[in-house]
């Protein structure tokens, strides 16, 4: 059963890992999908971090738009799938990355993981999505 947006929008903005999908803009090849982590709050829009350079940040980039697919088994199956237009790309800032690192990580390891990431991974970008399509459902209403 299609969940309401009420519902959709609440569990999207649950932690959880999303499978994000992009055209790999390659004859004769699917979509790019790798998991991913993201911020969402109920009527805003998605955002995620990535490297500026990385292939998902350069397909992003060129297809200007992307999808996100979040799901969970217990205690019914549920999925929500939005997809949308990038709104913005702006230079990732440390506080983002405190900030999605604290929606995933133990707070005691949220420090040494951003310390780490910050020096590591690169430029990063954090990309907006603004949600246009959505698909859902609960397997395990009805």
């Amino acid at each position: 059963m299609a969940l309401t947006r009420e519902e959709r929008e609440r569990f999207l903005a649950e932690p959880h890992v999303a499978a994000l999908a992009v055209d790999s803009a390659e004859g004769g090849r699917a979509p790019l999908s790798v998991p991913i982590w993201y911020q969402y709050e109920p009527g805003g829009d998605v955002w995620i971090m990535t490297g500026r350079r990385s292939r998902k940040g350069v397909l992003i980039a060129e297809a200007g738009r992307f999808t996100l697919l979040v799901d969970r088994v217990a205690p019914t199956v549920r999925y929500v799938s939005v997809e949308g237009p990038v709104v913005g790309t702006l230079p990732a800032t440390r506080e983002q990355l405190v900030e999605i690192s604290a929606r995933y990580l133990p707070a005691e390891k949220v420090e040494g993981y951003v310390d780490f990431a910050w020096k590591e991974h690169g430029e990063q970008v954090v990309i907006h999505m603004r949600p246009q399509h959505w698909l859902s459902s609960d397997l395990g209403q009805g």
